[in-house]
């Protein structure tokens, strides 16, 4: 009994000096942090014209999060993420819940409605519809209904001291006190994601700069509790990022095994007649708009032969600029789609993906980049590049081109 307690005492006192280290090294490291403050970001801010005021209100009272991703604090090394234990790749199919796509699509509704002058005014300005703001605001904040709390300063002052892209985030750092500087909104009162991303669009600090917009007239570009400045923004970063009037996003589509799936990404577009020439046809029975014909198309494939298919427009590739997710985009066409046209679900269904993490797919995609295959990176996350590759690796070996990572490939390609 007594060597038991002993060994109890022992443990609870080794825990006790292990909390009392991670605490004092806490404590060295916000000690860094404040000097860095002073030493690094107070010289970048003056240079851009930001007054010690402003940099004083913005970090009074502000302490490192340290509950924030991919943190690495000064001296240690950017750690290797542990073995995943539990699946973290499934179906893309799960991106479009029907909680979230009917909700996004019923609320949008209304807010076409209640909003129809400022949103009328934007698509005329910018040739951007107004269903594909709606969706994207839908997307982004819940049309302004989902609460953003986090302090944009703690948010970016952590990210760019101790973050695996701390150079970035220094920079969005800087913007987010010249939006301060500029009187748009008090340091104290910007409120952004646990990402750093500011308002209703969830612009960077960077982006609100460049392009957010004043929608209701009275000065300011109000992206936190402005519907129309929302509005405005979102329609004017499409706008400059090549939005394409009259054109649509795109269509869901049949593909026949004639067709490689491997003929997906934006690199390998043809007029979209060409598609139906090869036998691509819309899966709604309806011919594609005759306008849209002799324009680009891309064989789009987000679950590769396990799911709907799609021919993109370079309207699609422009939603991808707001977020770089092919599912994201897809996301906001459907929503939009919806609001303005009622349309359903996919026709196509989601086929299931089971036994796969997302550390599988990474080694199948470093196997694919030996053989001289560009996947666009093993980062676990099977984009356009990786699925084409897949399909492509399939085909040399004689299996049913799927363009999709399964199971079964992970005998075949990693050792």
């Amino acid at each position: 009994m007594f060597s038991l307690m002993r060994k109890i005492l022992v443990a609870t006192g080794l825990i006790l000096l292990s909390h009392a280290a991670v605490a004092q090294d806490h404590a060295e490291v916000e000690r860094q942090f404040q000097a860095w403050l002073q030493d690094e970001v107070w010289p970048k801010a003056r240079a851009k014209g930001v007054s010690k005021n402003t940099m004083d209100q913005a970090f009074s009272g502000v302490t490192l999060n340290w509950k924030l991703p991919d943190l690495v604090p000064p001296g240690q090394k950017n750690k290797i993420p542990k073995a995943q234990k539990q699946a973290e790749f499934g179906s893309p199919g799960r991106y479009f819940n029907a909680g979230s796509v009917q909700g996004a699509s019923s609320v949008g509704r209304k807010m076409a409605q209640r909003h129809a002058k400022t949103l009328a005014s934007v698509e005329n300005e910018t040739g951007v519809p107004a269903r594909i703001i709606l969706a994207i605001w839908g997307r982004e904040s819940g049309y302004g209904q989902v609460p953003i709390r986090h302090d944009a300063f703690q948010v970016l002052s952590t990210k760019a001291f101790m973050s695996t892209r701390a150079a970035y985030f220094t920079g969005e750092l800087i913007a987010a006190l010249q939006i301060a500087e500029n009187g748009h909104l008090s340091a104290r009162k910007m409120k952004s994601s646990w990402a750093g991303a500011l308002g209703q669009p969830q612009f960077m600090p960077s982006n609100y700069l460049t392009y957010a917009k004043d929608g209701d007239g009275d000065g300011h570009a109000d992206i936190w509790g402005s519907p129309a400045d929302t509005i405005a923004s979102i329609g004017h970063y499409l706008d400059q990022h090549g939005w394409v009037s009259n054109r649509d996003w795109g269509f869901e589509v049949s593909v026949p095994e004639t067709v490689p799936c491997s003929l997906e990404g934006p690199d390998q577009g043809r007029p979209i007649h060409k598609w139906e020439e090869m036998g691509i046809a819309r899966v709604s029975g309806r011919p594609f708009p005759a306008h849209e014909r002799d324009g680009e198309g891309y064989l789009m494939m987000p679950a590769g032969r396990h799911g709907p298919a799609f021919i993109v427009t370079p309207n699609f590739y422009v939603l991808k600029e707001y977020n770089k997710s092919d599912l994201y985009a897809l996301f906001v066409g459907h929503v939009g789609d919806r609001i303005q046209f009622g349309v359903g679900d996919f026709l196509e269904r989601w086929g299931k993906v089971d036994g796969l993490y997302r550390s599988d797919i990474a080694a199948m995609q470093r196997a694919l980049e030996q053989m001289g295959h560009d996947v666009g990176g093993a980062d676990g996350l099977p984009g356009f590049k990786t699925r084409r590759s897949i399909g492509r690796w399939q085909q040399t070996v004689g299996f049913a081109s799927t363009c999709f990572p399964e199971p079964t490939m992970k005998a075949q390609l990693v050792p």
